[in-house]
């Protein structure tokens, strides 16, 4: 899909900051540090869309951004950064759940782990959370680039065994820096805002 004119809407903390034109959500989750925002800015080819830092748990709000009208990529905070203060992680955790339990315009799930790691156990409720939620969901392992290319499809396949084996969730490798992988996120992500339309 070829984005034009993709734009920042709005950080939100509250149902009443979202915004309320009924376009479908694309909501991207996952732990501190795990390459949401490069996700974003690759998948629509714009270096600094989305905010991007080397400090994790940087995020401390809900972002909203339009993509051409059609549908918003929303990028919550990270989860699991140890430095975020205990009131700081209960704080953010019930505006991420707030979100999740209260947005009816939540197309997809977009839940991102780090392809080097097994699932930590904040991965694994996260995952949990999202299965009986009972939102559609695909994954996507970031950072493919940080292995090697002979051992991307086989960690994908790990980690797949470890998180979901019935097997019934889409699981993408995906790297920011060689930008690959992106017409395979783009495919899966199309189907879900199309059956929004």
């Amino acid at each position: 899909m070829l984005i034009k004119n993709p734009e920042f809407k709005i950080s939100a903390v509250s149902p009443a900051q979202y915004p309320d034109d009924n376009l479908p959500q694309i909501v991207l989750v996952g732990k501190s540090n795990v390459g949401k925002s490069s996700f974003i800015n690759t998948i629509v080819n714009r270096k600094k869309l989305a905010r991007t830092s080397s400090e994790p748990g940087k995020t401390r709000q809900i972002n909203f951004y339009n993509m051409d009208n059609k549908f918003y990529f929303v990028d919550l905070p990270g989860y699991g950064y140890s430095k975020m203060s205990k009131v700081e992680q209960a704080k953010v955790g019930s505006f991420i759940e707030q979100y999740l339990n209260t947005s009816k315009n939540i197309a997809l799930i977009v839940f991102l782990i780090d392809i080097r790691h097994n699932p930590s156990e904040n991965d694994r409720l996260m995952y949990r959370y999202i299965i009986d939620s009972e939102r559609p969901c695909i994954i996507i392992t970031s950072k493919a680039d940080k292995i090697a290319v002979t051992k991307v499809d086989s960690q994908v396949r790990n980690l797949q065994e470890q998180l979901n084996p019935l097997k019934d969730l889409t699981f993408i490798p995906f790297s920011a820096e060689r930008r690959i992988y992106t017409e395979k996120a783009w495919e899966e992500i199309e189907k879900f805002i199309k059956s929004e339309e």
